[in-house]
């Protein structure tokens, strides 16, 4: 019997392990279950990227709006990168675009962005849910007034 890497003594081992068994076509030797759990770990990776790029995003929103006398260049080039992380993050995981539709995930990143400004910027009183669309939170030339 071959001594392989437990996934609960060393992740990194492991995996470098089960990379080489598939490349070498040894499937008998796979961890199947743990593999499994990972390669979905890599999805909902991505899904927080995602969010986390559109609360920070909406966030800077926010201040852009409530906090006029801030505005500066600083400010728009953290939108504009960030507009340009979630853009990117879309077109290399497509299969994350139908999260922009879905009201739960709005109202969760909403939140997110909410409790950012509300620590960051001891601002409150944001509406209940996101007052602007998609497609304006993404447009490169929209800014909230």
């Amino acid at each position: 019997m071959i001594e392989t890497a437990r996934y609960e003594d060393d992740v990194v081992a492991w995996a470098n392990e089960q990379a080489r068994f598939l490349r070498e076509g040894r499937l008998d030797l796979l961890d199947t279950p743990h593999l499994a759990e990972e390669i979905e770990d890599v999805g909902k990776s991505e899904q927080r990227e995602l969010a986390n790029r559109m609360a920070v995003l909406l966030a800077h929103l926010i201040k852009w709006q409530l906090q006029s006398e801030r505005r500066g260049a600083s400010r728009q080039i953290t939108i504009r990168n960030q507009r340009r992380g979630v853009a990117r993050r879309l077109n290399k995981t497509p299969s994350l675009k139908p999260e922009l539709k879905d009201p739960e995930w709005w109202l969760e990143v909403w939140d997110d962005a909410t409790a950012q400004v509300a620590s960051e910027a001891s601002l409150s009183g944001f509406p209940e849910t996101c007052p602007w669309s998609p497609g304006q939170v993404l447009a490169d030339d929209w800014l909230p007034e």
